[in-house]
């Protein structure tokens, strides 16, 4: 309750103490199996950036996890479609937990696991601490976006590859983390389709910081980084216009060049680049699969929202109602769809990519 008087926490409603990073990891250790994915699918995809490896990575997989046996039904999907194409395409399971909102919204399966407003952050971090170790041990190595500052103390050991998001590229807060981040780590342009925000955020997370943070007994602490050698730029187009298209990729790797930044270049099938329309993505990946075709050689990954089922759904009151296998946040092309894309993709690149070096 309230005083007239009082000074601190004025609009703090509780407290809740929250599990340590280092008590959730010695409740739900990393198995031998798991833990040899994260460290294949992070070396894979640094020897993609680097040029070592002709394939492309793909990060496929719903916006957001909600369900998680549906994300288990996907999984286990992808990893027949991954092994079959392993050759030319690299597959990393989009496994997001958090979602950033404008306004309010679901904030995804950490912070409201129920999906309810009960927000019980305790439950969500050991759902989905549970499903990226079963992932892993199965061999699907796992992408993310590193929204929230403190969940990369609980879940990032399992994670190969990170997303930094439109709405926090420009983050000071998020530039520093990801210069201490394992994983390799992606950065969308701006919201409005500038380059300018990803560029300058690529500049940061390659250099050390040193900041506030958390260690892994939950105490706040000074962060001292190395900085992350693996950044690159995701185009996810911006104001409503795509930037997926051969003269934008040329623009882009001009800003690169002037930036002495190493030409890696992703494309976000979804958001802007598909008009928030999820069955124009095979088009952005058949587009993407030309551009390779006649000579690109600054893309080098992909990103596909998919799901079992295609579109998305409201979240019910009467949570028995949800359509399985379907959205909850922006809308995703059916696993048919995405097994038909992601295979002609293959048979499009198979026989160019051996022969590609990366600019």
């Amino acid at each position: 309750m309230t005083t007239e008087n009082q000074i601190d926490d004025v609009n703090v409603r509780s407290v809740e103490v929250l599990i340590t990073p280092a008590a959730l990891k010695a409740e739900m250790p990393i198995s031998d199996e798991a833990r040899q994915t994260v460290l294949t699918g992070r070396q894979t995809i640094r020897n993609i950036l680097d040029g070592t490896d002709h394939r492309l990575f793909l990060v496929v997989g719903p916006c957001s996890i909600h369900d998680i046996n549906a994300a288990q039904d996907y999984a286990e999907r992808l990893k027949v479609l991954a092994d079959k194409v392993k050759d030319t395409l690299y597959l990393v399971m989009r496994v997001y937990f958090e979602k950033p909102r404008t306004t309010i919204g679901w904030k995804g399966l950490i912070n409201d696991p129920d999906m309810n407003d009960s927000f019980d952050i305790q439950k969500g971090l050991h759902i989905g601490r549970k499903l990226l170790i079963d992932l892993n041990a199965m061999g699907l190595p796992c992408a993310t976006e590193a929204l929230d500052p403190m969940s990369p103390q609980y879940m990032h050991d399992l994670i190969a590859w990170s997303a930094i998001g439109a709405r926090t590229t420009e983050s000071q807060t998020h530039r520093e983390m990801s210069s201490g981040l394992s994983s390799p780590v992606g950065f969308k342009n701006g919201t409005d389709g500038g380059l300018k925000v990803a560029i300058n955020a690529l500049l940061s997370v390659q250099n050390p910081h040193s900041f506030l943070g958390m260690n892994t007994q939950g105490q706040i602490a000074i962060v001292n980084t190395k900085g992350n050698a693996y950044g690159h730029v995701v185009l996810r187009g911006g104001d409503g216009k795509p930037n997926y298209d051969s003269v934008s990729v040329t623009l882009a790797e001009k800003e690169l060049t002037k930036s002495k930044i190493t030409h890696n270049i992703m494309v976000d099938c979804s958001h802007a680049n598909s008009n928030k329309d999820p069955a124009l993505q095979p088009l952005v990946m058949d587009n993407v699969s030309n551009q390779i075709l006649e000579g690109n050689k600054s893309i080098v990954a992909l990103m596909i929202e998919s799901h079992l089922k295609f579109g998305r759904q409201d979240i019910p009151s009467d949570l028995s109602q949800l359509e399985y296998g379907k959205s909850v946040t922006d809308g995703c092309i059916s696993w048919e769809t995405t097994e038909e894309a992601i295979l002609k993709m293959h048979e499009k690149l198979k026989e160019v990519l051996p022969k590609r070096r990366i600019a």
